[in-house]
């Protein structure tokens, strides 16, 4: 039988591990609260009660970014904004350097700032470094400008000083390795050539700055910059052609030297260059995007500024632009297997070379050369494998002729290059098929449709009445000759319909004609010519059936 002593203790015991019981409970439920972990226990509007609680949390999250992030860069802007119109103010019964000296003391003090605080508040310091950069290439601006007398005799120590102030920015952003920055310095960089008013000097620093801009994307893998570096580089060209009026002087286009839309070609090539190096083995985004802008942005504004400052030499600067764009498409073509940069490439080197030939050549004569060079543009996207230029170019083809016709009124002795065209394109096409995406059966009957109808129309205008049935014979005949040599059975449907053609005209020509020359010879040949055709369709027949 237990004492009392021994009940009491066994019950001390119970109660004690009871409450380690729920101690231990206690932990376990923080525990897989604070590791993120559901409750099995399910109770009733649990599942509303998640959800509000994410959403309050994704409000929360967005309410922080909100005020930690863009009230601090909006904030800085503000401030750095408020502090360059303090710095544009007259100063009139103050030394000349004190505005300049106040924007130093203003851009020292949040350098200190930025300092001192990127302990505590990183971001907020980073945009603070930046405004501090920005002020002091304000400052500086503001010993030479926005004043009527300027501490320099000379822009050209202005223009050291504020270089040296974008090298000391570019130096901050590589050591921090920070594309922000860079794009800072960049933007620096750009603002002095402007201001500079210099042609060449905002000529050749532009190009060097867009070899920067590529040196940064190798070495840092900076797309986002390229892109960047673009828009500043063609568009600090643009001010330019506009005569800088960001610097008070008047508006108005500037042509002189013709030689600047050679630059453009330089900034695109040094672009379109960039994108190519490196390992990479196919474009992305970021390569189509950065092309397409360089090309647009150079070839539009060089178009735009060679039409205003038409001179002799203009159709060898398009001719050169032709030229350095195709070599682009040929390069991008064998590195990348590239679709839409070359295509971007190659059409706008085409466009050039279009632009070339009608500037050199008089009108009608440059129909005759486009037409031509249509055959250089199959040739070329065959081997692209471009569908896309394919088809732009049998439209196009076709315009010239309409256009051709609609402005001569008639086909002459030249025109038979049309119809000589159209053969050749259909035999690439045909030759090629296999290579292009597209199916060609159509566009190639079409070329030798256009080339049925326009070589006999082209001989008819040209040649006296009495050889016109003769030379449709001889192109019969041509035709024949391809049918053998190519093995393809439609230009043997083109000899047969030239030959019926032929021999309406010769007969409608011979009762109506009073030469009794043309008469006997056009009937001869033709018989003779009819009859032959006849045996070779005969052995050919036998052939077939042995």
């Amino acid at each position: 039988m237990k004492t009392l002593s021994e009940d009491v203790s066994t019950r001390e015991i119970i109660k004690y591990l009871n409450k380690l019981e729920n101690r231990i409970s206690n932990i376990e439920n923080r525990l897989r609260i604070f590791s993120g972990e559901e409750s099995t226990i399910e109770t009733p509007g649990s599942e509303n009660s998640n959800e509000t609680l994410a959403k309050e949390k994704n409000e929360d999250q967005l309410e922080l970014r909100i005020g930690q992030f863009w009230l601090a860069k909006v904030g800085i802007v503000v401030l750095i904004i408020g502090f360059a119109f303090l710095l544009t103010l007259p100063y009139e019964n103050f030394p000349l350097g004190i505005p300049s000296l106040i924007g130093f003391l203003l851009a020292g003090s949040l350098a200190l700032l930025s300092r001192y605080g990127k302990n505590n508040f990183p971001y907020i310091c980073s945009y603070l470094t930046g405004g501090a950069f920005v002020l002091l290439y304000f400052a500086t601006l503001r010993l030479h400008f926005f004043s009527l007398t300027s501490i320099f005799g000379n822009i050209f120590f202005e223009i050291i000083l504020l270089l040296i102030i974008s090298a000391i920015t570019l130096a901050y952003s590589i050591k921090k390795r920070s594309v922000y920055f860079s794009a800072l310095s960049l933007t620096f960089a750009f603002a002095t050539a402007i201001v500079s008013d210099n042609s060449f000097f905002l000529f050749f620093v532009t190009a060097f700055l867009s070899a920067l801009v590529i040196y940064l994307k190798i070495k840092f893998q900076w797309q986002n910059l390229v892109i960047y570096g673009i828009v500043l580089a063609f568009f600090t060209h643009l001010l330019w052609f506009l005569n800088n009026p960001v610097i008070g002087k008047t508006f108005q286009l500037v042509s002189s030297p013709d030689i600047n839309v050679l630059f453009l070609l330089l900034y695109a090539s040094i672009f379109l260059f960039g994108n190519y190096m490196g390992e990479k083995t196919s474009e992305d985004y970021h390569t189509i995007i950065s092309n397409a802008l360089s090309i647009v942005f150079s070839y539009g504004l060089f178009l735009l500024i060679t039409f205003i400052q038409y001179s002799s030499v203009i159709g060898f600067y398009h001719l050169t632009a032709s030229i350095i764009f195709l070599m682009f498409s040929v390069l991008y073509w064998t590195k990348f297997k590239s679709k839409y940069s070359t295509f971007i490439l190659a059409m706008t080197g085409y466009l050039a070379l279009s632009v070339a030939i009608i500037i050199q050549f008089e009108l009608p004569n440059f129909f005759i050369w486009l037409c031509w060079q249509s055959l250089l543009v199959l040739s070329t996207s065959v081997w692209f494998r471009s569908r896309f230029i394919v088809t732009a170019n049998f439209i196009i083809y076709l315009l010239i002729i309409i256009a051709y016709l609609v402005y001569e009124g008639k086909i002459n002795a030249v025109s038979i290059s049309y119809g000589v065209v159209a053969l050749l394109s259909a035999r690439i096409l045909n030759w090629k098929k296999d290579k292009l995406e597209l199916k060609t059966e159509y566009m190639r009957n079409f070329y030798l449709l256009i080339a049925l109808l326009i070589i006999p129309y082209a001989l008819y205008n040209v040649l006296p009445p009495e050889f016109v049935g003769l030379s449709w014979l001889a192109v019969a005949i041509i035709y024949y000759a391809l049918n053998i040599i190519l093995k393809n059975k439609k230009y043997r449907w083109m000899a047969l319909l030239t030959l019926l053609l032929t021999v309406v005209y010769v007969f409608i020509l011979g009762i109506s004609s009073s030469s009794s020359t043309y008469k006997i010879v056009s009937f001869l040949i033709l018989g003779i010519v009819l009859i032959l055709l006849s045996i070779i369709y005969s052995r050919n027949k036998l052939k077939a059936e042995k």
